[in-house]
């Protein structure tokens, strides 16, 4: 079993920034890569990044790529979404979410196996 535990969220004006966290925890998180997704209000969750803990490697959606950042604190067993620029297309609920190493790269929402209860940000223009 794996708990995520989202953070950071909030309202920013347009061309700001946030960081968002997310703390796992559970006996074998590292056997997992995290991701980062978000939702919009009358859209489907849509992958953001992703990192694995092991190595560090790192996946961006073309819509966020160059203004985000994901990165893991491993000792701490969080990771950070950090993102700058931000537009009101980026408002959505924000959920971090882990999946196994063992399904691949994969950015489909269905295939993640834990998930954090989200965390709302909101841009304003």
């Amino acid at each position: 079993q794996v708990q995520l535990v989202e953070s950071g969220g909030g309202l920013v004006q347009a061309g700001g920034s946030l960081r968002l966290s997310c703390a796992a925890s559970g006996r074998t998180f590292s056997n997992y890569a995290m991701g980062w997704f978000r939702q919009a209000p009358g859209k489907e969750r849509e992958f953001v990044a992703r990192i694995s803990w092991s190595g560090g490697r790192t996946y961006y959606a073309d819509s966020v790529k160059g203004r985000s950042t994901i990165s893991s604190d491993n000792a701490k067993g969080t990771v950070y979404l950090q993102m700058n620029s931000l537009a009101p297309e980026d408002t959505a609920v924000y959920y971090c979410a882990a999946v196994r190493n063992s399904k691949g790269l994969t950015r489909r929402a269905s295939d993640y196996d834990y998930w954090g209860q989200g965390t709302q940000v909101t841009v304003s223009s």
